[in-house]
C-alpha cells in the first residue's frame, strides 16, 4: 500500500483576520506556532519517506514540522496550492461577500460553482488537486509520503474520495488547522480514505471555532 497523509497547514494570519487567504502568502500566527509543537510530537515517530508542500509559506512551515528530525527537504508541489481567489483575493470575507450579488450564496450553498473573476473555478481546482494527489502516489508506490496544504484543497479531495461527488461539496465538512487524513492506495491506484480530519493531536484551546458561512466571516 502506498501511505499519504494529508495536513492542513497551522493557523495562518489570514485565518485570524478573516481574510479571502487562497493562494496569497500570509505567514503563520502565534497560535499556528504553538500548532506545530503538537503536529511535530504527532509525526516525530512517523516513518516518510518523502513530503510535499504548497509552495505558500503556511503549508512549508506545517512541513517542516511534519518532518521534524526525519532530514527530509520538503518538495515544492504547486498541484497541492490553495484556489486562487481573484475579484476577492487577500480581502475582509464579509466585506466582498456583501459587494459581489449572489456571491455568498454560491459560498454557501453551492460551493462548486464558486469562479471568482480572475481566480480558479471550484470545478477546475478539484481536477487539478485530485490529479495531483494520485501523481504523487503514483510517484511513490508502496512508499509513505505526506502532503502540507490548504482547508480548500483537502475539503475537494475528500469530497471526491467520500462523496464521489463534487456537487455534495457543500455537506463536506472544513477541517482544523493541522488536521491529518490519511489515505491508502493499491497497486492500481484505487483509494481508500483511512481516517480524515483528526485533530486528536491538538488542545482543544487551540482549536479557534470560527464559521465559515459568509455571513459569519467578519467575526472573530
Amino acid at each position: 500500500m502506498t501511505k499519504i497523509y494529508i495536513v492542513r497547514h497551522c493557523e495562518a494570519m489570514g485565518n485570524v483576520m478573516r481574510l479571502f487567504q487562497g493562494s496569497s502568502n500570509f505567514d503563520i500566527s502565534e497560535t499556528g506556532e504553538k500548532q506545530l509543537f503538537y503536529l511535530i510530537k504527532r509525526f516525530k515517530d512517523i516513518p516518510l519517506d518523502k513530503v510535499y508542500t504548497s509552495p505558500l509559506i503556511r503549508a512549508k512551515k506545517t512541513a517542516f514540522a511534519v518532518i521534524g528530525n526525519k532530514g527530509l527537504t520538503p518538495i515544492d508541489e504547486k498541484g497541492l496550492i490553495e484556489l486562487d481567489g481573484g475579484i476577492v483575493e487577500g480581502k475582509p470575507f464579509i466585506d466582498t461577500f456583501k459587494s459581489i450579488p449572489g456571491l455568498a450564496d454560491t459560498w454557501d450553498n453551492h460551493p462548486q460553482d464558486f469562479a471568482p473573476e480572475g481566480g480558479e473555478k471550484m470545478r477546475d481546482a478539484y481536477e487539478r488537486i485530485w490529479n495531483t494527489v494520485k501523481k504523487i502516489a503514483a510517484e511513490n508506490s508502496g512508499k509513505t509520503v505526506a502532503c502540507t496544504t490548504h482547508g480548500g484543497v483537502t475539503r475537494c479531495l475528500l469530497c471526491r474520495l467520500l462523496k464521489g461527488d463534487i456537487n455534495k461539496l457543500s455537506e463536506m465538512p472544513w477541517s482544523e488547522n493541522t488536521a491529518v487524513s490519511l489515505i491508502e492506495f493499491d497497486d492500481a491506484l484505487n483509494p481508500k480514505v483511512v481516517f480524515y480530519n483528526d485533530v486528536s493531536h491538538m488542545p482543544e484551546d487551540l482549536i479557534p471555532k470560527r464559521s465559515r458561512l459568509s455571513s459569519f466571516m467578519g467575526g472573530k
